[in-house]
């Protein structure tokens, strides 16, 4: 059991939102979880920076490999909240996750390992996915896209 005087543990969490121009539109991956839609993302592990957790967690999850994906170096999304996982005994977790902005070409073979689906969807904000992460930051991209063509 959790003492109440105990800090919760933290924990950070890297990936990219991967984006592609297909048919003449901007396209965006998501990734099927069995309860929700998320994005190619995994903890940092020891020695690791932010860029090379998401690299490593978006090659894993999807087979893009690092040179199949051109960064947007101007983008950098994050954001905190609490969560419990059953492997950390449900104890509470402040968990930070940080997300980069990514372009990979139209014919880049998806490659999934770890979730059940994935769909490419039409960038045409605002969109209404999930409430707690990928619509903050779907805005925060089209304020990013917003800013760079004005």
């Amino acid at each position: 059991m959790n003492d109440s005087h105990t800090p919760p543990q933290k924990l950070k969490s890297c990936g990219i939102i991967c984006f592609r121009e297909h048919d003449g539109h901007h396209q965006f991956l998501l990734m099927r979880h069995p309860e929700r839609w998320d994005l190619p993302k995994g903890h940092v592990e020891d020695g690791e920076t932010e860029l090379q957790t998401a690299l490593r967690e978006t090659h894993e999850e999807t087979g893009f490999s690092p040179e199949q994906i051109t960064l947007d170096e101007q983008f950098r999304w994050e954001t905190h909240y609490e969560t419990r996982y059953t492997w950390l005994k449900n104890a509470p977790v402040h968990k930070t996750v940080v997300i980069f902005l990514g372009w990979v070409a139209d014919d880049a073979e998806l490659t999934l390992t770890e979730h059940q689906d994935a769909q490419w969807l039409t960038w045409s904000p605002p969109h209404d996915i999930q409430a707690e992460t990928i619509n903050p930051l779907l805005e925060a991209v089209a304020q990013f896209f917003a800013k760079d063509t004005s």
